[in-house]
């Protein structure tokens, strides 16, 4: 599983030699399903898990970099243990927005499950011609690009299976992870 976690941002600019980008709304259908996947929130300012505990345990100052797993880390756990990879690009802002703080200062808790999270700076996504949408793909065929209403929560995903649409975000992830670094610098 891989996602690129991009944020709202402008309309990117087409890039001549990027990858191409997936088209603004997917041709399979909007499953209204609601989703709220909770490691993997975006990384560009919008809801991050704000009201957590943890968020409210960081706020205060203390260190949540390796917390106990939960639902979500256990299961990345079991699925690496299979054999199965997971990894992530996330977009950020320069300087941070405090939710981006957030979700760096909790990565370490990630890559201990093995979900290798990666950072780009919007400015080069913008540069690479990225979609400027939040992104999954799974076992190599299916596409979840998740849908937020205006408060930027989770209001669940299209789910596509079309090739060209998923060959397409796959030339998008790969453009991201051949720039992106472990951790911003």
């Amino acid at each position: 599983m891989c996602g690129i976690a991009a944020g709202r941002t402008a309309a990117h600019a087409p890039c001549e030699a990027g990858p191409p980008s997936l088209p603004p709304r997917a041709r399979s259908s909007y499953r209204g399903r609601r989703h709220r996947p909770r490691a993997h929130r975006p990384a560009a300012g919008r809801e991050t898990l704000r009201g957590s505990e943890a968020w409210a345990r960081w706020k205060a100052g203390e260190n949540v970099a390796h917390d106990e797993p939960d639902s979500w880390r256990r299961n990345v756990t079991e699925q690496v243990a299979q054999g199965k990879t997971f990894g992530r690009v996330r977009i950020v802002d320069r300087p941070f927005t405090e939710g981006q703080e957030f979700l760096l200062t909790r990565a370490p808790s990630n890559k201990a499950t093995g979900d290798e999270v990666r950072y780009l700076w919007r400015a080069d996504a913008v540069r690479l011609g990225l979609p400027d949408f939040d992104f999954w793909l799974i076992d190599s065929r299916t596409l979840l690009r998740f849908v937020f209403d205006e408060q930027h929560s989770t209001m669940g995903v299209i789910v596509s299976e079309d090739p060209a649409e998923v060959l397409a975000a796959y030339q998008a992830r790969d453009a991201a992870w051949q720039s992106c670094a472990p951790r911003p610098a």
